[in-house]
């Protein structure tokens, strides 16, 4: 599993950081309070080794369709209806409350913001660099009064977690998945848990506008599989953008070796590994479709190493 780096985890935004909320969509105080398992298109139809979870919500896919429908591209593969905690009201509009870095270090909504705002920065660098453009992808807050959220790939609910949706390019996410992230997968949590979950889902947009996706085709299970090597990929970019994330202006100092370790710990809790071990009690690699807990902290790795994408391409050798 990840070591342990130590050294004081800061993550701090730059206090007179312009942050742009219009980057991010709050819903949860949207509509009838739901629990239950939503109306994915097709779920249930493709188990997930036994356990009943929906794997198109989870599988990785991205635009590859599945029964005519869009895949959505999320984090894990542990999608259990019935576990659902909900996450805090929002308290106010976010552009409202979130304007500068300083209120990103102290609410967890602006935080998010921040966060997305830093990322899209270094690709929208990154991309221009190589004469291409960056379309920005909105994150979508849901969760609180509204468990359920309708998308362009289908609706999903909180059981589901953090995915990506290329059929409308955005990123949903749940912010109870962060605490269900320490207490259901036994991660370290911590802001840079969550900054590497917003930065692993923004790699799969960098995906979708790349036509990285296409390359996955009907390879969607299994340890060497063209899902698993899809998602490994999106690891490497979340690290890529840890290793740049100071040079967007979003934050003070670079990130501390803490702060590293508590994306380390975070991809070491989602692998698939780690996943069946806890709601099978063991390993089948015929069914993985995001890698391993070693494999999921090697890329990450090689992404924050190096700070470049170039360096990323899980598709080519062993994994």
């Amino acid at each position: 599993m990840h070591r342990a780096f130590g050294g004081a985890a800061r993550m701090d935004f730059r206090d007179d950081a312009e942050l742009d909320p219009s980057q991010v969509e709050d819903t949860r105080a949207a509509g009838p309070q739901r629990r239950g398992g939503g109306s994915m298109p097709g779920c249930g139809a493709l188990p997930i080794g036994g356990k009943g979870g929906c794997l198109l919500a989870m599988l990785g896919l991205g635009a590859l369709l599945l029964f005519g429908q869009p895949l959505m591209s999320g984090l894990t593969t542990d999608n259990q209806p019935g576990q659902y905690r909900p996450a805090p009201e929002p308290s106010g509009n976010l552009a409202d409350r979130c304007k500068r870095g300083s209120d990103a270090d102290q609410s967890e909504d602006c935080r998010i913001v921040g966060i997305v705002n830093s990322i899209q920065s270094y690709w929208k660098q990154a991309f221009a660099g190589r004469n291409r453009t960056y379309t920005p992808a909105k994150t979508q807050l849901f969760g609180g009064a509204r468990t359920t959220v309708s998308t362009a790939c289908g609706k999903a609910d909180s059981s589901v977690g953090p995915f990506y949706c290329p059929a409308d390019q955005k990123v949903y996410l749940d912010l109870s998945f962060f605490n269900d992230l320490e207490t259901r997968f036994g991660a370290q949590g911590g802001p840079f848990a969550q900054a590497y979950v917003v930065a692993h889902e923004y790699g799969h947009h960098v995906q979708h506008l790349l036509g990285t996706m296409r390359r996955v085709g009907n390879d969607r299970q299994g340890a060497n599989s063209g899902a698993v090597r899809l998602e490994l990929q999106a690891d490497c970019y979340a690290g890529v953008w840890a290793n740049n994330a100071v040079r967007t202006g979003f934050y003070t100092e670079p990130f501390s070796r803490r702060d590293i370790d508590q994306a380390l710990s975070a991809a070491a809790a989602v692998g698939d590994d780690s996943i069946q071990r806890r709601t099978q009690g063991y390993v089948t690699p015929d069914g993985f479709t995001h890698g391993t807990s070693a494999q999921r902290e090697k890329w990450f790795t090689i992404g924050y190493q190096y700070g470049d994408p170039g360096r990323c391409d899980t598709f080519t050798g062993a994994i």
